[in-house]
C-alpha cells in the first residue's frame, strides 16, 4: 500500500470509530441515568437507544446513492454535522423526548456506505481488501472501547458528558475528512462497496441473503435489548456500583475476544464456517437462558455474559464474510448495504421492543425473549447451504480487451483456471471476480497487460 492509502485507511477508520463510539458508549450507561429525565418510561428509554438505528436504516442507501452524484466528501461532512448536532441536542436535553430527538439526528448521519465507497475511490484494487480490513478492525475495537469509555466518562461528567464527547469526536472526524483525505479524481459506483440500482430486488428475493439479514438483525436486536437491563441488573440486583461497571466489561470483552479468535481462525482455515456459525448461535441461546436464570447470582450471570460475547464476537466478525461468500460477485456491494440496514434496524427493534418487554415482563422477560428469538435464528441458519470458499479479486483490464464484446471477454476470463464468477464493469474497465485456491495467476495476469494480436 502507498503512503496515501495508509493515510486514507487510518483517517477513515478514525471517522468510523467516532461514529461507532457514539452508538456504543451509551449502551452500558443510558439505562442507569434514564430515570433522571422527566417522563422516562422503559419504552421511551428503549426508543432513545434504538431510534439511532431507525434513522440510520432509512438514510443509509439514499445517502450512498446521493454520494455517487455529488461526491463522497460533502455527504460525509454533512453526515458528521448531523451526528454532532444530534449529540449536542442530546447533551443539552432535560427530558427523555429531546434525547430521542438528539439520537434520531445522530442516526441521520448515515455515512457508513459512503465512507466505504470513498475508500474504494482512493485505493488500488489489489489493496482494497486490506483497507477494508483496517476499517473493520476499528469497528470491533470501537465496540470494546465504547463499553469501557461510556462508564468512565459518565462517572465524572454524567450522561451529558458522554454526548459532548461524541460531539467532539464528530468534529474531529470533520477535520480529518477536510484536511487528510483527498478528493477522488472520479466518483464511481463500486459493485463491491455500494448499491447498484436495480439490484435491490434481486437481494430481497434471494432466500440465502434474507437468512443472513435476519441473522444480523437478530444479533443486534438481542444485544441492544440485553443492554437495556444489564447495567441496572449489575447495580440493583448484583450490588455493583455503577462506577465499577467498566471493571466488569473490560475483562469480559478481553476474555471473549481471546476465546472467539480460535473460532474465527478455525472457521476459515478448516472451512468449518457453517458448523461454527450454528454453534455460535447456540451459544447465544444458552447465554441468554443462563443470564435470565442468574439475575441474583453474580458468578452465574457473568459466566452467561462471557458466553454471550464469545458468540457475539464470532458472529459479528464472520457474518460479513458470509455475505461476500454467498452473494454473486456483482451483487456484493448491494448485499452488504442491505445487510448493514438490517443490522441497524435490529438495534432499533432491540431498543423499542426491549423497552416494551421489560415494562410488561421484567428483566427475565428480556433474556427469555432473546433466547426464543435466537432459537428461531438457529433454525433459519440450519437451512443455509454449504459454503463455497472463494476469494474476491478485482483486476483492471487492459483497455484493448474492452473493445471486445462483453460476453466474449467473460468467456475468455472464465477459461482461466480457478475463476468461478465474473462481472465486468465496462464503465471502469474493472473485472470483479470470485476465484478459488487453484487460480492460475499468470493466466489472469494476461488480461491486465497490453497484448499483441487479437483475443482468442
Amino acid at each position: 500500500m502507498t503512503a496515501l492509502e495508509w493515510r486514507v485507511a487510518g483517517s477513515l477508520a478514525m471517522i468510523y470509530a467516532a461514529r461507532m463510539l457514539g452508538l456504543f458508549m451509551i449502551l452500558p450507561v443510558f439505562s442507569l441515568y434514564a430515570s433522571y429525565y422527566p417522563h422516562s418510561t422503559d419504552f421511551l428509554v428503549g426508543l432513545a437507544i434504538g431510534i439511532y438505528g431507525l434513522t440510520q436504516a432509512l438514510l443509509q442507501i439514499p445517502l450512498g446513492i446521493l454520494s455517487d452524484r455529488i461526491g463522497r466528501k460533502p455527504v460525509i461532512i454533512g453526515g458528521l454535522v448531523c451526528f454532532a448536532l444530534g449529540s449536542v441536542v442530546a447533551a443539552l436535553s432535560t427530558t427523555i423526548e429531546w434525547v430521542i430527538v438528539g439520537r434520531a439526528l445522530q442516526g441521520m448521519g448515515a455515512i457508513s456506505a459512503v465512507t466505504l465507497a470513498l475508500a474504494a475511490d482512493l485505493t488500488q484494487e489489489q489493496n482494497r481488501t486490506r483497507v477494508m480490513s483496517v476499517i473493520g478492525i476499528t469497528i470491533a475495537m470501537s465496540f470494546a472501547g465504547g463499553m469501557v469509555l461510556g462508564p468512565l466518562i459518565s462517572q465524572y461528567y454524567g450522561m451529558a458528558g458522554v454526548f459532548w464527547f461524541t460531539a467532539a469526536l464528530a468534529v474531529i472526524g470533520i477535520l480529518l475528512i477536510m484536511t487528510l483525505i483527498p478528493t477522488p479524481d472520479q466518483v464511481l459506483a463500486h459493485p463491491d462497496t455500494g448499491v447498484l440500482r436495480g439490484y435491490l430486488g434481486k437481494i430481497l428475493q434471494d432466500p440465502i441473503m434474507m437468512r443472513l439479514n435476519a441473522g444480523v438483525f437478530t444479533l443486534h436486536m438481542i444485544m441492544t435489548a440485553s443492554f437495556l437491563v444489564v447495567p441496572t441488573l449489575l447495580t440493583d440486583s448484583l450490588g455493583l456500583d455503577k462506577t465499577e461497571h467498566w471493571k466488569v466489561y473490560l475483562p469480559i470483552f478481553l476474555g471473549a475476544f481471546v476465546l472467539s479468535v480460535p473460532m474465527i481462525i478455525a472457521a476459515e482455515k478448516y472451512r468449518k464456517m457453517r458448523t461454527i456459525l450454528i454453534s455460535a448461535i447456540a451459544l447465544l441461546v444458552i447465554a441468554e437462558l443462563v443470564m435470565g436464570l442468574s439475575t441474583h447470582t453474580l458468578i452465574g450471570f457473568l459466566l452467561g455474559f462471557l458466553v454471550f460475547f464469545i458468540g457475539f464476537n464470532f458472529l459479528e466478525a464472520s457474518q460479513p464474510s458470509l455475505v461476500a461468500k454467498y452473494s454473486k460477485v456483482n451483487l456484493k456491494g448491494t448485499a452488504m448495504s442491505l445487510y448493514s440496514m438490517a443490522q441497524v434496524l435490529g438495534i432499533f427493534a432491540g431498543g423499542a421492543l426491549g423497552g416494551y418487554i421489560k415494562h410488561h415482563f421484567g428483566i427475565q422477560g428480556i433474556f427469555i425473549g432473546n433466547a426464543l428469538v435466537a432459537g428461531i435464528w438457529l433454525v433459519l441458519a440450519w437451512g443455509l447451504p454449504a459454503i463455497k470458499f472463494y476469494t474476491s479479486r478485482i483486476i483492471r483490464l487492459d483497455p484493448s480487451y474492452l473493445k471486445q464484446k462483453k460476453e466474449a471477454l467473460e468467456q475468455a476470463l472464465g477459461q482461466v483456471q480457478g475463476v468461478r464468477e465474473i462481472y465486468i464493469d465496462s464503465n471502469t474497465g474493472r473485472a470483479y471476480l470470485k476465484v478459488d485456491e487453484h487460480l492460475d495467476e499468470q493466466g489472469l495476469e494476461v488480461f491486465t497487460h497490453p497484448r499483441s494480436g487479437s483475443m482468442v
